[in-house]
């Protein structure tokens, strides 16, 4: 399960840390792999604190070097973290994009978690060979109804069409994932995991709703 923090207010400053802490505390008490991926700016400081992997939420196809404002996946994992999401789909780039960001995250180590919004994208993305791709509808993201419920063939027709382009490619999915029921549905359609956001960051007792999600896993 990864737990994408994006950039609410709940989230800001000395906040991420805490959540991150939450969700290593959930993990050691129940051995669910959970990851985080606190804002860019707040990523060195929560790999310090925690044990659990790390990701971040973007990384730029640029190597160290003369590139201010940009972020490389040099100092990505120069901050302690060990993956990187890439195309979210609030922040969506091409395609041959994609690819460069996944080779050079590759060349430095880096877990990838390649987003797609649809199955034609996920497929098109496969031949990057990311680790993983995470399937989310994005009319369904932040919202109360899991893409598990609402559109459950999106999950399956996902996982076989990337399996059928590279049986190592692990498949995630998310939007709308807020329960340990979803998170069950998830799995049972094929899916290896998930990918959720406002489910755990805004929830008003962040541990109760972790505890709950990875019941399933």
């Amino acid at each position: 399960m990864i737990v994408n923090f994006k950039a609410y207010r709940e989230v800001d400053g000395a906040a991420a840390v805490e959540l991150a802490k939450k969700c290593q505390q959930v993990s050691e008490e129940t051995g669910a792999c959970i990851a985080v991926c606190p804002p860019v700016v707040s990523l060195a400081a929560v790999a310090a604190a925690v044990d659990i992997p790390v990701l971040s939420q973007n990384v730029d196809p640029r190597a160290p070097g003369s590139a201010t404002g940009w972020v490389t996946p040099s100092m990505v994992r120069s901050c302690g973290a060990i993956g990187t999401l890439i195309n979210h789909s609030e922040h969506k780039v091409d395609a041959e994009v994609v690819g460069e960001c996944v080779e050079l995250s590759l060349g430095c180590d880096l877990t990838t978690v390649v987003c797609a919004d649809t199955v034609d994208t996920a497929v098109s993305l496969a031949r990057f060979t990311p680790d993983f791709i995470a399937v989310e509808p994005p009319e369904l993201i932040g919202g109360d109804i899991s893409v598990t419920t609402a559109n459950p063939r999106i999950v399956e027709s996902t996982v076989e069409s990337v399996k059928d382009v590279n049986k190592a490619v692990r498949v995630l999915c998310g939007a709308g994932v807020k329960t340990g029921k979803d998170v069950a549905a998830a799995i049972d359609l094929g899916a290896d995991g998930v990918l959720l956001a406002s489910g755990v960051v805004k929830a008003k007792d962040q541990y109760a709703v972790l505890t709950d999600l990875v019941s399933a896993l």
